[in-house]
């Protein structure tokens, strides 16, 4: 009776100390999955997108939450972002309605959601908005973008490839440019480094092999990886993919099968577009992936970083 009287409150103590940790623990939260045009698809008439609430489901974000300081970012500024930060855990007091955002680049899921923070919206005071140097220039020198810049609504800090930003003692935030249509920005993935994990996250490239890095010991230096989900096989689209040649699901399944169990289990696909049948299970597809180790991101999904 002892022994299991003991055993309870040892458990407790576990389970109290456990939850305690947890509190204190910063982690990335995913905001959304769907490419940039979301899900149910604009003018989509097609079975994927028959049966889908409007608002089930976000534009590709991520926050990330720093507890100890009761700071909060995000990557990419979504057409959903005023959605998106009632997800976010919230700290009462703050000065900011968020502290930072970092943008990937200038596809409209990725920083239109900068809008919310004008006179029309949120009427923000000095918002800080991080990227790389082309970005920023679009920002500057484009309306209505400028306007929030010359009203001080956001204040654009120009960041540096491969160069970190500490954002506290405990988080770094690395940018790493990546091939993609670049019209108007460079693009940039980022490295999210916690006090004992980090984060990979490219929600956009154009394909692995043309990166000067390469995609699989990238995914050896991190814990998790949120990647560059938007096909499935590229057949689910009627389009000339030469035109917008994201690495498929299939592709990089393939290129990791002979990587271990635990390389795949890292990878989370993410910026899904709304034909890829990984969203809906087509055909069983999305439990194959998930037998083969690979996961879908999902909103809600916390990754920690203690």
């Amino acid at each position: 009776m002892r022994s299991v009287i003991f055993s309870v409150i040892f458990s407790f103590l576990i389970l109290n100390t456990l939850s305690q940790n947890t509190n204190q623990t910063d982690y990335i939260q995913v905001l959304g999955i769907i490419q940039d045009a979301g899900f149910p698809h604009i003018g989509c008439d097609r079975d994927c997108c028959q049966g889908v609430s409007p608002g089930q489901y976000f534009v590709s974000c991520i926050g990330l939450v720093d507890k100890k300081n009761k700071k909060r970012y995000l990557f990419d500024a979504t057409p959903d972002l005023h959605n998106q930060l009632r997800l976010l855990e919230s700290f009462p007091n703050s000065e900011n309605i968020i502290d930072g955002v970092f943008l990937t680049h200038a596809h409209i899921g990725h920083y239109t959601g900068l809008m919310y923070f004008g006179r029309e919206g949120l009427g923000g005071s000095g918002i800080n908005v991080f990227a790389l140097k082309r970005m920023a220039e679009f920002l500057n020198n484009n309306g209505p973008w400028n306007q929030l810049i010359d009203l001080k609504n956001i204040s654009v800090k120009e960041i540096y490839d491969q160069i970190s930003v500490s954002l506290s003692k405990n988080l770094i935030v690395i940018p790493i440019k990546v091939p993609h249509r670049d019209e108007y920005s460079e693009t940039v993935g980022y490295k999210i480094i916690g006090k004992s994990k980090k984060i990979l996250f490219i929600p956009d490239i154009d394909k692995w092999s043309e990166w000067e890095k390469n995609i699989i010991e990238e995914v050896k230096l991190v814990d998790y990886a949120l990647i560059d989900g938007t096909f499935y096989n590229g057949i689910e689209l009627n389009r000339d993919m030469q035109e917008i040649p994201h690495p498929s699901v299939e592709e990089t399944v393939n290129l990791f099968m002979k990587e271990p169990l635990k390389e795949r289990n890292k990878i989370y696909f993410i910026h899904i577009n709304h034909t890829n049948p990984i969203l809906t299970n087509k055909d069983n597809i999305r439990n194959n992936i998930e037998d083969l180790g690979f996961n879908i991101a999902y909103k809600d999904l916390k990754l920690f970083l203690d």
